[in-house]
């Protein structure tokens, strides 16, 4: 869209939490970066060469987590430090802060001149809606349960009390809008995240597997599709990596393949191929069933979370199946009940069309503006 300069602000910071991969939050990250390409980006660490191009050569401000020991590989360890390192940050002169916000990056100190965005994936997970899941007995050690029961409530009042920083919220999804209005008692606008349908076409291809790709962490429950899809003894393939990887590749037979991490055009190539997607844990929103949508496929999802938004069964529309427990029995019957089913391909195309990376930069854009004005109508720069 053409903006005059003067409806624009002109220093513009965008804070997230890191940079070490390039799954969901950094394909906002990446748009945003479009939309404000002199942008200055702040995180509390940076392993560089993990993320795109396009993020890689904008201007990328570290706080001190970046030189603890072992920050790049154990950077969770630090979520007490979390939020006293965010606040490091010297945002003085800036026009306009967007914060990408999953875990702290909205609580960063800003001046009053300033406009501050959230985009919000989630209030803190790892405090809230999966504590049981990262940090139960069979998840984590001894110390690190002790410590988080000591800091688990610091945390929850730090991240309550800078629910105010923040002018605006923008939630990912309705579920998320819910979850900001619960937790932090803020309304939000949705605006769904990008997906690059672009890059993606329908494939008729069908060798025989169900896919997934997925951080491997615990509330991502690939456990749940590893150990059914071994019971049944038909193909699953995993693409990606995390702490969850040993105990995944203990559980899995013969029938089940892990890739780890793989480019895009690999990650395209295995959508292109598989039979279905199967997306098992309960999300904020879920990129994957849209991107797997946009090359055809249809998905196969827990019926929790941002997947309600996006795997339908209705008469007018069919993109996938939904499995109302995370137990193997519902998953299998759900699998089962998806080798049954005929999907239209190019039906599920258009639904994720809906989702344009292209799309998203426009409403950001827009809404990013909107506010600028009304905020700057109120307190007029210098």
């Amino acid at each position: 869209m053409s903006t005059s300069r003067s409806d624009r602000p002109r220093r513009v910071a965008i804070v997230h939490e890191w940079f070490t991969s390039m799954r969901g939050g950094e394909k906002c990250v990446e748009a945003l970066c479009e939309v404000f390409p002199d942008a200055t980006l702040f995180a509390l660490l940076h392993k560089k060469g993990s993320v795109s191009p396009v993020i890689e050569r904008m201007p990328i401000r570290t706080s001190w987590i970046q030189h603890l020991p072992f920050a790049a590989e154990r950077y969770r360890h630090y979520l007490p430090l979390f939020p006293a390192a965010v606040r490091s940050f010297n945002m003085r002169g800036f026009d306009l802060v967007i914060s990408s916000h999953h875990c702290v990056a909205k609580g960063v100190a800003t001046d009053p001149q300033t406009l501050h965005v959230c985009y919000c994936y989630t209030p803190m997970r790892y405090i809230w809606s999966q504590y049981d899941e990262y940090f139960s007995p069979q998840r984590a050690g001894l110390v690190t349960r002790i410590g988080m029961r000591l800091a688990v409530k610091p945390l929850r009042a730090w991240d309550v009390r800078t629910a105010v920083h923040p002018h605006h919220f923008i939630a990912i999804s309705e579920n998320v809008r819910q979850r900001i209005r619960a937790i932090y008692g803020r309304a939000s606008d949705v605006i769904y995240p990008p997906v690059d349908t672009k890059a993606l076409s329908v494939s008729s291809q069908n060798d025989g597997f169900a896919l997934i790709v997925s951080a491997l962490v615990p509330y991502k429950r690939v456990d749940l599709a590893v150990e059914t899809f071994h019971h049944l003894g038909k193909r699953l393939v995993v693409i990606g990596d995390g702490p969850d990887l040993p105990r995944l590749r203990a559980m899995g037979g013969p029938t089940v393949e892990f890739l780890g991490w793989k480019s895009d055009e690999v990650v395209r190539d295995h959508f292109a191929r598989c039979s279905c997607v199967v997306f098992p844990g309960e999300e904020d929103f879920g990129i994957v069933p849209v991107e797997a949508m946009a090359c055809g496929k249809p998905v196969i999802a827990f019926a929790r979370g941002g997947a309600l938004e996006t795997v339908l069964e209705t008469p007018e529309l069919r993109t996938g199946v939904l499995f109302h427990e995370q137990t193997r029995e519902a998953l299998s019957a759900a699998v089962e009940k998806a080798e049954r089913m005929q999907f239209d391909p190019e039906a599920l195309r258009a639904f994720a069309l809906r989702f344009d990376r292209d799309l998203y930069k426009q409403r950001m854009e827009t809404y990013i503006l909107d506010r600028w004005r009304e905020f700057t109508a109120v307190s007029p720069q210098p």
